[in-house]
């Protein structure tokens, strides 16, 4: 006779596994089966990689090669000085670039993606094609939602 408190039931699983935990392609790795949003799971390390508006617009246009912070300003117009020079900051933080400052007067900066920020092309990619395919479901993906 089993004793329904002492023992787990065959539908109960451990506290960290999720119902999607199954889908080996979703959670390839313990790492990723966890039921809350963990600083070391690969997909919250990703998404924090490219966080922040403007973020995957600086890295866009440094994937194409290095760049001084003037011409990234001519690239991206209506972003802000104060703005551009946070994110370039993070990214460096975070260990996405690398910067080369150039003796001479006036002192020229260049920006370059790491490896690991260079590591960030198919991600980027991805997120345009899904970005694309829910823009092109359009208002009919709306009425597809349950009503709160």
């Amino acid at each position: 006779m089993r004793h329904a408190v002492s023992e787990p039931s065959v539908h109960e699983s451990h506290p960290t596994d999720t119902h999607a935990a199954g889908d080996r392609e979703l959670a390839p790795t313990a790492r990723g089966r966890t039921s809350r949003p963990e600083p070391d799971c690969p997909v919250e390390v990703a998404l924090a990689a490219v966080s922040g508006r403007w973020t995957t617009l600086v890295l866009r246009e440094l994937m194409g090669g290095p760049l001084g912070f003037s011409e990234l300003r001519e690239r991206l117009p209506d972003l802000s000085a104060k703005v551009l020079s946070q994110r370039l900051r993070e990214l460096r933080e975070r260990g996405l670039l690398s910067v080369e400052r150039r003796r001479g007067f006036p002192v020229r900066t260049r920006y370059t993606l790491t490896g690991a920020g260079r590591a960030l092309r198919p991600l980027l990619i991805e997120l345009y094609a899904t970005g694309e395919a829910l823009l092109a479901t359009g208002p009919a993906a709306a009425s597809d939602r349950p009503q709160a």
